[in-house]
C-alpha cells in the first residue's frame, strides 16, 4: 500500500475504492450473511472465500493492526474511511470472531515473538477460529476460583477439567484457556494456555438455547497434552493477561450490542420499522400508540448516544493504550440498549410477535422472536451486569469495597 502519511485521506479513499472495486465480488452485496460464513460456521461459497482471502492478504480484516504481523497498518482515520467505502458497496468484513476481537489484540500486547509469528497469521487471514476457555460450572462470576488443572510433565502440561459457555467451541481450531497451575494460591495460581482443539482428550458438547440455536458449548479436557511453548504470559501470571483480554472482550461486545444484538440475523427488523409497519400512524402522522411512541423515542435517543460514545471510546483506545476499565460501563449500557430494542420490536409486532414457526408468520417476525429470546443473555455473557456494576464502582469510580 502506498504511504500517504499525514491526513491525506482523499488519496487513501481513492485507493480503497479502487481496491474494493477490483476485489469485492459484487454478487455478495445482496447476501451479507454469505460474507461472514466462515465466522458463523456456514458453508463458504467460492465468492465468499475469495473475498476473505483478499481481505486477509491485504490486512484490511484487521486494518489498524501492525503491518509487521499482517495487519493493515492503517490509522484510525484511514480505517474509518475504509469502513465507509465498504458500506457504500455492501461489503462486510469477512474476518472476525474472538481471534480478532479478543485474543489477537492481547497477543500483540503480551505475546512472545514466537507466539505472535505462530498464531497471528491465521487470525489475520480468517483461516483459524478461536474460542475462550474461561467460565466453569462452579466458576462464573468468581472466575478466579476455576479448577481446570494443568500439571507440569516436563516438556508439556496435561490439562484436565471442564469449561462452560464456551462460545463457538464446536467451530474453533484453538482455545485460549485459563488453567490452574498452582493450587496453593487463587489469582496467582492461574496460567494462560493456548490449546489445539483437535488434541486428543478435547470434547465439545453444544448447549441448545431457548431460541433454538447453540452458540455456546460445554468443553471437556481429559488428559490433554499441551506443549510448554503454548504458555501465554508468565507461569502463574495468567490472571493479569486474562483481565486485559476481558477489557477487549467487553469493549467489542458493547460495540456489537449497540449496533445489533448479538445473535441477531444479518437482516433484522429495526424498532422504527416494526413500529411503523405494525402499529401505524395516527391522523397527525405520528405513531398511533402514544406510550409506545414515547418509549421508542427514548430508546432511539439512548441507542444513538450509546453508539456515539462507543465510537469515541474506540478512537481514544486506539490512540492510547487500548480499552480501559470504562469498557465495563459500555458493556452494561450496551446490554440494556439491546434488550430494550428487542422488547420494543416484539411489542410492536403484536400478535405477529408470538410466533415460533408456521405459515402464519413472516420470516422477519419469527427472527424477531428468536432474537428477543437470545438477547436475554446479553446481560450475562462477557460479564454479568451485576459484576460489571461492581467493576465500575471499584475501578472507574474508585468507591470502597463494601466487604
Amino acid at each position: 500500500m502506498a504511504d500517504f502519511g499525514g491526513d491525506d485521506l482523499d488519496a487513501f479513499r481513492a485507493e480503497a475504492r479502487e481496491w474494493l472495486e477490483a476485489n469485492f465480488p459484487k454478487a455478495l452485496a445482496a447476501d451479507p450473511a454469505a460474507q461472514v460464513a466462515k465466522m458463523s460456521g456456514a458453508e463458504e461459497s467460492d465468492d465468499a472465500r475469495a473475498w476473505r482471502k483478499a481481505m486477509g492478504a491485504k490486512g484490511w480484516g484487521v486494518p489498524t493492526w501492525p503491518a509487521e504481523y499482517g495487519g493493515g497498518g492503517l490509522s484510525v482515520k484511514q480505517a474509518r474511511v475504509l469502513h465507509e467505502e465498504m458500506g457504500k458497496i455492501g461489503a462486510r468484513n469477512p474476518i472476525g470472531g474472538m481471534g480478532v476481537m479478543m485474543f489477537g489484540p492481547t497477543l500483540i500486547e503480551y505475546g512472545t515473538e514466537a507466539l505472535k509469528r505462530q498464531h497471528l497469521p491465521g487470525i489475520v487471514s480468517g483461516d483459524v477460529r478461536w474460542c475462550q476457555g474461561y467460565s466453569e460450572p462452579g466458576s462464573g462470576s468468581d472466575l478466579a476460583s476455576l479448577q481446570t488443572r494443568a500439571e507440569d510433565k516436563g516438556d508439556h502440561y496435561v490439562v484436565s477439567g471442564q469449561k462452560i459457555w464456551t462460545s463457538g467451541a464446536n467451530l474453533a481450531d484453538w482455545c485460549f484457556c485459563l488453567v490452574r497451575t498452582d493450587t496453593s494460591k487463587k489469582h496467582e495460581g492461574i496460567s494462560f494456555l493456548l490449546i489445539d482443539m483437535t488434541s486428543p482428550g478435547v470434547e465439545v458438547r453444544p448447549i441448545r438455547l431457548i431460541n433454538g440455536t447453540s452458540p455456546f458449548c460445554e468443553t471437556f479436557f481429559t488428559d490433554v497434552i499441551v506443549p510448554k511453548d503454548q504458555l501465554f504470559g508468565p507461569l502463574n501470571g495468567g490472571w493479569t493477561v486474562a483481565k486485559r483480554l476481558l477489557q477487549f472482550e467487553r469493549d467489542n461486545i458493547s460495540a456489537g450490542l449497540g449496533g445489533g444484538s448479538i445473535g441477531a440475523p444479518v437482516k433484522a427488523l429495526t424498532v422504527k420499522q416494526a413500529a411503523l409497519d405494525y402499529v401505524g400512524l395516527d391522523e397527525t402522522g405520528r405513531l398511533a400508540d402514544a406510550d409506545l411512541r414515547r418509549r421508542v423515542t427514548e430508546h432511539l435517543m439512548e441507542a444513538q448516544a450509546f453508539q456515539q460514545t462507543v465510537r469515541r471510546a474506540a478512537d481514544e483506545a486506539k490512540a492510547g493504550n487500548g480499552p480501559s476499565a470504562a469498557t465495563s460501563i459500555m458493556k452494561y449500557a450496551g446490554a440494556k440498549v439491546a434488550m430494550d430494542r428487542n422488547e420494543l420490536i416484539v411489542e410492536a409486532l403484536g400478535t405477529a410477535g408470538t410466533g415460533w414457526s408456521g405459515d402464519g408468520f413472516e420470516e422477519p417476525e419469527l427472527a424477531a422472536v428468536r432474537t428477543w429470546l437470545r438477547s436475554k443473555g446479553n446481560s450475562i455473557e462477557g460479564g454479568t451486569s451485576e459484576i460489571n456494576l461492581n467493576v465500575v464502582s471499584k475501578r472507574v469510580l474508585g468507591l470502597p469495597d463494601p466487604k
